[in-house]
């Protein structure tokens, strides 16, 4: 007769009151949490207008790390409203993919200009950046030589600035990497460079025209830390 007392009130089941307690709590404290504006989104939109923009995982008014050494600036920075425009106008820029893309990017430019990979380079390369890489590469053959690359590690990549103008929108990154450079002479001596691995730091610049069909950012500046 205790057990059915402590089991039950008025022929309720305390278990089920128990339940209902918490379930309430747990909608109360999802409401608090949906919702919430966390980064790296635009404003709200009818439903007719929504582009079905992916929203990016942002922590308000924090940077958001992807991984080490991959900081997203915070939206609300300077570089952050920025970013905000470019996020406006292209509903399929998000930044913490674009940073990832950004440095896969890194490693196949450097990986293809070493190897001489001239179809690579221009699908990743603006023309006048490609140019430059693809003279290079003619005069390392025309001298029978050979330029070997091998990136040990990328420490560090993160969003330097951006810039928006018009349709045409920019994006610096700087990469610190550590890589082992050499370039050889046809019997396969080198003739510059070390085996050792060397820090090296690079400010790359990524365009893209918004309003043309090609998603592709391309690296149209390169230069030194």
């Amino acid at each position: 007769m205790q057990a059915n007392t402590l089991q039950s009130m008025g022929g309720f089941p305390i278990a089920l009151v128990v339940f209902a307690g918490i379930a309430l709590f747990l909608i109360l404290r999802l409401r608090s949490v949906l919702g919430r504006r966390v980064g790296f989104e635009k404003p709200p939109l009818p439903p007719s207008q929504r582009p079905g923009f992916n929203t990016a995982p942002i922590i308000e008014g924090q940077a958001t790390v992807v991984q080490p050494g991959r900081a997203v600036p915070d939206p609300r920075s300077a570089l952050g409203e920025r970013l905000m425009q470019i996020v406006n106008r292209d509903p399929n820029f998000d930044p913490p993919k674009f940073l990832t893309s950004a440095e896969t990017a890194f490693r196949s430019i450097v990986t293809a200009f070493a190897a001489g990979d001239r179809a690579t380079l221009q699908s990743l390369l603006s023309p006048h950046v490609y140019e430059t890489f693809a003279a290079a590469i003619q005069a390392r053959e025309t001298a029978n030589e050979q330029h070997r690359t091998d990136i040990k590690a990328i420490i560090s990549a993160t969003i330097e600035d951006a810039e928006l103008l018009g349709d045409h929108a920019a994006i610096i990154i700087r990469f610190t990497s550590d890589q082992v450079n050499l370039t050889l002479d046809a019997a396969g001596n080198p003739l510059n460079g070390t085996e050792a691995v060397t820090e090296l730091v690079d400010l790359w610049t990524f365009e893209r025209d918004l309003k043309g069909p090609d998603l592709t950012w391309r690296l149209a500046a390169a230069r030194s830390g």
